[in-house]
């Protein structure tokens, strides 16, 4: 009787020996996973990567205006109408097709006479027509030298004014797509070099944001929060930025 309460406790003392080293163990188990993750979710880094790339402009957009003033409002139309005809003519010794063009429509101004206050009076003075002409194309270096020499409008006496045309660049969502991946890769080795000074590594990308495009001319320093979208120039400087968090191991 004595033998078999000795056997039952000797197993009660070997089963306690064996929870208490089984929790022991776990305990470490559970230990070394609980300071991993609290690693993984306080230990990184966070930083800016950014890549710049020169373009040219593959669109361009040059508008122009020309006008005539007459005391007779019909006088006033048919000298516009000649002078369109000679405007189209010019265009097409440019090569400039009727695809790229577009005519507007005849905008009339009434003009009136003033009084010695410089103010307008009932009195019709005469009559100032105007009409405009837009050029849209992706022949840009044809369209840029057109709009230069433009002026030769003037010497066939047309009162003919325009801005500086506007340049654009059509592939820029593929070009997004290149810039984002130089610039996060650029946010990886600036991130590299960081931790190797401390001994560690950097492992997966925790996070990353997409900071705001800048479309600029190339010799341009000039940045936004909103980023910027140069129009003015027909070589130009794109930079992306991302800011990219990575976990230290």
């Amino acid at each position: 009787m004595e033998g078999g309460n000795f056997l039952k406790n000797s197993q009660i003392i070997v089963l306690g020996i064996c929870i208490a080293v089984a929790t022991i163990v776990s305990s470490v188990i559970l230990s070394g996973g609980f300071l991993k993750v609290m690693k993984f979710t306080r230990e990184q880094i966070s930083v800016t990567g950014s890549a710049t790339k020169e373009i040219r402009s593959d669109y361009i957009v040059w508008k122009g205006e020309f006008s005539r003033r007459e005391i007779d409002l019909k006088t006033a139309y048919k000298n516009l109408k000649d002078d369109l005809d000679k405007v189209k003519a010019y265009l097409v010794s440019k090569s400039v097709s009727e695809k790229e063009t577009i005519i507007s429509q005849v905008v009339t101004e009434v003009v009136y006479k003033k009084n010695e206050k410089g103010n307008d009076t009932n009195d019709i003075q005469g009559y100032r027509l105007s009409q405009n002409v837009e050029i849209r194309s992706n022949d840009v270096d044809k369209i840029d030298k057109v709009s230069r020499e433009s002026t030769e409008l003037i010497d066939q006496g047309i009162q003919f004014t325009s801005p500086a045309p506007e340049y654009f660049y059509t592939k820029l969502d593929e070009l997004k797509i290149e810039m984002l991946a130089k610039a996060t890769e650029n946010a990886k080795q600036r991130a590299d070099s960081m931790v190797k000074a401390t001994g560690n590594k950097i492992g997966f990308m925790r996070n990353a944001r997409m900071g705001v495009f800048q479309i600029t001319p190339v010799t341009s320093t000039d940045v936004s929060d909103w980023g910027v979208n140069d129009t003015t120039s027909l070589d130009k400087k794109v930079m992306a930025v991302v800011t990219v968090s990575f976990a230290i191991e």
